[in-house]
């Protein structure tokens, strides 16, 4: 073997992908980068406020405070507090009749409503982990063990093209197979591309992905119709009017009909009715583009694999509406980048591809490490012009 030769053969012999067998893809990531983030605030936001609302009604004692006459005794007055948090209704002096009545229950429901609030935004990621994602993961799986093998298949070509020119006395018969093997397309593995293309008329994972940004954008509608109802209608109200003339306390005559209570975890609530509002509405252009993004294909990644054999998804024009699975599957192959160790590879071939002066002969990854290894890409003009001299 002469040394040009053995040169070739350590090349192409790095070039080859490690072989990734049994357990292997653990950190595939079935969630978007956008999405996961999306998650992590929509629910962990209402319950650190959940948190934070209890903290405070075990560290700042009574959530309210009633003004009870000065000649109640302790138990009196204790029970004024506890009768005026549990009733929790305004009444307010009307003068057509008796007293209007206005409830402030969404004090009393704060942490609830934070705890079924973070509940609800994480309905539509239960929705995407048990209808999507098996099946995603599948797919993935799929697609980059595929991607790496067709890369290695067309460098173990190549390696075996460098043999047989090698082992070939006559360059003739040689570059006669190779055109030959070139025009019945024996060096294609359509597999993946008609995967691929099959996934074009699939729409389950996108209709799950559509599903599950839709739920969160009505979620967060919801959440504007109950600040905006309820929150709103008690915002600025610190006193209220509290009727406590029943039960113990119902016999008393000597005893005014209202008393004046002031609800000390007012604060607690704006400050949870606007942070709320806050963080939600910047949520909202964040989901919106995460639905854009299925509006328009990811050619870049497509570009690169166009240098496989069988690839030319995008040279042939075969991408219709981005609205499918391929699209949501590209999106994930671009998170799950790290797995694809073809990418890196195929990127630097794009970029020398690019720079090379002879691009009409180099189409695929098999042309340009042919080149690489020291071979033409296609057949001598030396050798055709002798063969059409000795064919006049």
């Amino acid at each position: 073997m002469s040394l040009a030769h053995a040169a070739a053969e350590y090349m192409l012999s790095d070039a080859l992908l490690p072989d990734r067998r049994g357990p292997r893809l653990k950190g595939l990531r079935l969630e978007l980068p956008l999405d996961r983030m999306v998650k992590f605030i929509a629910v962990g936001f209402p319950l650190l406020l959940m948190s934070l609302a209890f903290a405070q009604e075990f560290s700042a004692g009574p959530p309210i405070r009633c003004f009870s006459p000065s000649n109640f005794t302790i138990r009196q007055a204790a029970y004024v507090d506890s009768s005026c948090w549990d009733s929790l209704v305004h009444h307010e002096p009307d003068e057509l009749g008796p007293h209007k009545m206005k409830s402030l229950w969404p004090h009393k429901a704060l942490p609830y409503s934070l705890l079924a609030l973070a509940v609800a935004m994480y309905l539509p990621v239960l929705l995407w982990q048990y209808a999507a994602a098996p099946a995603l993961s599948s797919d993935l799986l799929f697609i980059i063990s595929e991607l790496d093998k067709s890369y290695n298949r067309s460098i173990r070509l190549v390696q075996h093209m460098l043999k047989i020119r090698q082992n070939s006395s006559d360059p003739h018969v040689f570059w006669d197979e190779l055109e030959k093997a070139r025009k019945e397309r024996y060096f294609e593995f359509p597999l993946l591309e008609r995967y691929l293309a099959c996934k074009q008329r699939s729409h389950f994972l996108v209709a799950a992905y559509l599903l599950r940004n839709s739920l969160l954008l009505l979620f967060t509608s919801v959440i504007y119709l109950y600040l905006g109802h309820f929150h709103l209608d008690v915002f600025f109200q610190e006193e209220f009017s509290c009727s406590v003339k029943t039960g113990l306390l119902g016999d008393e005559t000597h005893m005014p009909h209202l008393i004046t209570c002031r609800l000390t975890s007012l604060s607690v609530l704006q400050i949870v009715s606007l942070s709320s509002l806050t963080i939600y509405t910047l949520l909202v252009p964040v989901i919106i583009y995460n639905l854009t993004r299925l509006c328009r294909w990811d050619k870049r990644l497509l570009s690169i694999y166009e240098m496989l054999p069988a690839f030319d998804l995008l040279s042939r024009k075969m991408l219709g509406c981005p609205i499918n699975d391929l699209n949501v599957i590209l999106l994930f192959l671009r998170a799950n980048i790290s797995e694809l160790i073809s990418f890196s590879w195929l990127s630097v071939l794009c970029v020398l591809k690019d720079m090379t002066t002879e691009k009409h002969n180099i189409d695929t990854v098999v042309d340009f490490m042919t080149l690489l290894a020291g071979l033409e890409p296609s057949k001598p003009k030396h050798l055709t012009h002798r063969i059409g001299d000795e064919n006049p």
